[in-house]
């Protein structure tokens, strides 16, 4: 849309447009909660274990809403959820602290930096890896991050993210949220065990490996090699599909964070009593 923060074309819309990116969610989610700060916040707030579907619904949609929505709606919408964040505070961490919104910004760049190029066949050369990288400078940005709190190039993002992988102690709560994302408990019970398989491997390996260690992941040649050929079976199919399916999940999202902000903004109606 024109009027948005973005423009089609903007590589953080040709990545972000593609639905097969959720099926990435489980690495990004939890590379933010190796956070131990930021797991500790999911874990005491967060109704990831309750509801996750409704959770994902939310975040796709404020990460749908902030790609592709008008500027007003990404604004609007943010402020939500840095209001909503006010709340998650506890004895070491603040969910509107700039420190952990540069890291979980980080780490939606990088996942799905590293998963698009896997099942697109496609190189980034390092002009594309800035232009998205400045882009995605938003997912912090717009929730009150300042901006000079960023890297300021991919180069120095890159400094930046191994710096955090290597160093990096997750803890009991990020082990904790792991479980909760990895073996969620959803209508349909044991229909969903081939999926969630799935996620679990993609997941597993989309992980960098020193943080993929301390969650205790196994991680051998047999994974690896199912691994290379699930992301390979992906890679010859799912590209092929049209855009119009491709991008579903996005449609599907955007249309249902449009209609809450909508009741949100609704006035509210005025009885009027008669004497």
């Amino acid at each position: 849309m024109a009027d948005g923060v973005f423009k089609d074309g903007d590589l953080i819309r040709v990545i972000g447009r593609e639905g097969v990116l959720i099926a990435a969610g489980g690495a990004a989610s939890l590379l933010q909660t190796a956070h131990p700060k930021v797991a500790q916040g999911v874990w005491d707030h967060s109704y990831t274990a309750d509801d996750p579907t409704r959770r994902l619904r939310n975040t796709m949609g404020w990460v749908y809403t902030v790609q592709f929505g008008t500027r007003e709606e990404a604004e609007a919408l943010s402020a939500l959820v840095t209001k909503g964040h006010e709340a998650i505070t506890g004895p070491d961490y603040e969910a509107n602290d700039p420190e952990l919104q540069v890291w979980v910004a980080s780490t939606l760049f990088a996942v799905a930096a590293q998963f698009y190029q896997l099942l697109f066949r496609r190189h980034l050369d390092q002009a594309e890896l800035e232009e998205f990288y400045q882009q995605s400078k938003v997912y912090a940005t717009i929730l009150g991050c300042p901006e000079e709190r960023m890297p300021g190039t991919y180069p120095e993002f890159r400094e930046y993210y191994a710096d955090m992988l290597q160093n990096l102690k997750i803890s009991d709560a990020s082990r904790g949220v792991a479980d909760e994302v990895l073996y969620p408990k959803l209508p349909g019970g044991v229909s969903n065990a081939p999926g969630l398989a799935m996620i679990r491997l993609l997941t597993a390996g989309l992980m960098p490996a020193p943080i993929r260690e301390q969650y205790g992941w196994r991680w051998d040649a047999g994974r690896e090699r199912r691994f290379r050929l699930l992301v390979g079976a992906l890679a010859a199919v799912y590209p092929r599909l049209p855009l119009r399916v491709r991008t579903l999940p996005r449609d599907a999202y955007l249309a249902s964070t449009r209609k809450m902000l909508a009741k949100v903004r609704r006035p509210p109606a005025i009885s009027v009593r008669s004497s």
